[in-house]
C-alpha cells in the first residue's frame, strides 16, 4: 500500500472535497478520486459516501481515519528522526579504545565532539587491540583506536585501518633521579635500577626493550596500574617504561625521559573501521576530532626535546603526533 495514498485519504477527510484535497495537495479532481478509489479497492470497503456536495466519511472512513493519522503521525516522525540522525541532533557514536588511548587521547576528543554534538550518545568501551577489532567485526561498537608495533599484520580486507598517531615508550623517573634532567637515555644506563612492571616477566611487558638493549631488568614492584605504577615511581622506588599516549594524563611528580630511537620501538596508533560499510555521521564527524587531538601538544606544557618533571617543561616524545 502506497502511504501516500493515504495522506490523499485524510486531507480529504478533512475537507470533505475531492476537489479541495487536489488543490492543497496539487493534484486534479479525478486524480484525487482514482487514488481513493485504489484505496477501497485495498481495503475493500467503501470509505466515503459520495454526495451531491462534497464527500462524507462512511463508518469504516470514520475507523480507518486514526490509524491513518498515527501511521502518518510516525512516518513523519521517522523522517525527523532520519533528518536529525545525518544533521548529527540525534544518534549515537560507539568507540572502543586500548588503554592508554584512553588515557588523555579520546577523552579530548569525545569532549570536543561533545561540545559540538550534544544529542549523540556516546559509549566507551577498552580493550586490547586486538579484542577490539573483535568487537568491530561483530557490530559491538562503530570504530576502534587500535595500536601496533611495525609489522604486525592487521586485516586490511575487512578493516579501513587509518593512520592517527605513533606512541613511543619514555622513562618515567623519580624527580631527583641523577638522570631525570636528560635530554634523551640509552636503556643500558637504566641497567641497575629497580624496575616496576606489571609482571615478573619482562619479555612480556615494555621492559622487552631492556632485554633488547641487552640486560634484563630487575622488576623490584609488579604492579598493573599506570596510577599504581606512577605513585611508585614519584616515591622513589624506581623507574618503568610508560607510551607517550598513556604519559598525557600523568601526574607532575615524576620525570619523563625520551628513549633513544634505536632503544624501543615505535607503536603505530591507526583508526579502524569496518570496510564495506557505511560508517554512522556521528563516527565521520568524530575522526576530525580525533585527529586534532592526536596532533595537539599534550597539556600545552610540552615543546620539542626536553624531559617533563614537576616544575619543568618539555617534550615526552619528541614527536608532533604523540
Amino acid at each position: 500500500m502506497d502511504m501516500a495514498w493515504l495522506d490523499v485519504f485524510r486531507t480529504t477527510a478533512r475537507l470533505g472535497s475531492f476537489t479541495a484535497a487536489g488543490e492543497q495537495l496539487g493534484f486534479t479532481q479525478s486524480a484525487i478520486s482514482r487514488q481513493i478509489a485504489t484505496l477501497e479497492a485495498e481495503f475493500g470497503v467503501q470509505l466515503f459516501d459520495r454526495l451531491a456536495r462534497g464527500v462524507r466519511l462512511t463508518e469504516h472512513g470514520r475507523m480507518l481515519l486514526p490509524h491513518a493519522e498515527a501511521l502518518l503521525d510516525r512516518l513523519d516522525g521517522t523522517r525527523r528522526d532520519l533528518a536529525a540522525l545525518t544533521g548529527l541532533g540525534l544518534g549515537r557514536l560507539r568507540i572502543g579504545a586500548f588503554d592508554s588511548a584512553n588515557a588523555a587521547l579520546v577523552p579530548a576528543a569525545l569532549a570536543a565532539f561533545r561540545t559540538t554534538h550534544p544529542g549523540i550518545g556516546i559509549s566507551l568501551a577498552e580493550g586490547l587491540s586486538a579484542q577490539l577489532l573483535d568487537r568491530l567485526r561483530d557490530g559491538a561498537i562503530d570504530l576502534a583506536v587500535v595500536a601496533a608495533y611495525p609489522g604486525h599484520p592487521y586485516d586490511t580486507e575487512l578493516f579501513d585501518l587509518r593512520p592517527l598517531a605513533e606512541d613511543p615508550v619514555l622513562v618515567a623517573l623519580p624527580p631527583d633521579h641523577r638522570l631525570a634532567g636528560r635530554e634523551q637515555l640509552r636503556l643500558v644506563e637504566l641497567a641497575d635500577e629497580p624496575w616496576i612492571a606489571a609482571s615478573s616477566r619482562a619479555e612480556s611487558t615494555l621492559l622487552a626493550a631492556c632485554v633488547r638493549s641487552g640486560f634484563q631488568p630487575r622488576i623490584a614492584y609488579e604492579v598493573g596500574a599506570w596510577t599504581a605504577k606512577l605513585g611508585l615511581v614519584a616515591a622513589g622506588f624506581g623507574a618503568t617504561l610508560i607510551p607517550a599516549l598513556a604519559a598525557r594524563a600523568t601526574r607532575p611528580d615524576i620525570a619523563l625521559v625520551p628513549l633513544h630511537p634505536e632503544d624501543t620501538p615505535v607503536r603505530l596508533v591507526r583508526t579502524a573501521t569496518l570496510r564495506a560499510h557505511s560508517a554512522p555521521p556521528a563516527v565521520t564527524a568524530f575522526l576530525p576530532h580525533l585527529t586534532r587531538a592526536a596532533a595537539a601538544p599534550p597539556d600545552g606544557r610540552r615543546g620539542p626535546g626536553g624531559s617533563r618533571s614537576a616544575g619543568r617543561t618539555g617534550s615526552p616524545c619528541g614527536c608532533a603526533a604523540g
